[in-house]
């Protein structure tokens, strides 16, 4: 049996207390999809990885909502891939939710790369 994905990584979201993550923590779920993009302007992290959920608002507008980021540990190669342009083959979603943790540790999330069907 052919695997579609391939685990690549896990972690938990770092820096969550510092955006936006609060406003939709009531409406994140465990295997809710998230976006992982590139920050090439962030002060704090050369290699900075933002976690993007998106929100879905009345009309089907979507806002895209800052949860935090990919910790800095475990960012510079996922990084180099994202600035490559290599975005689209990653898949990232919440692993596990824990209100009662800290809140660095609250929310994790497991990266997986996408089987690329087409060079089949």
């Amino acid at each position: 049996m052919i695997k579609n994905k391939l685990f690549y990584m896990e972690c938990h979201l770092a820096g969550r207390q510092y955006h936006d993550c609060n406003e939709v923590f009531g409406k994140l779920e465990v295997g809710n999809r998230v976006k992982l993009v590139r920050e090439l302007d962030n002060r704090y992290d050369p290699d900075a990885v933002a976690v993007v959920y998106e929100n879905v608002l009345e009309a089907n507008e979507v806002e895209e909502v800052l949860l935090g980021y990919i910790p800095s540990a475990h960012n510079t190669d996922l990084a180099a891939f994202l600035e490559m342009g290599w975005d689209k083959i990653f898949d990232c979603r919440i692993s596990r939710i824990n209100p009662e943790a800290h809140y660095e540790q609250q929310i994790h999330l497991t990266v997986k790369i996408k089987r690329n069907i087409a060079a089949d």
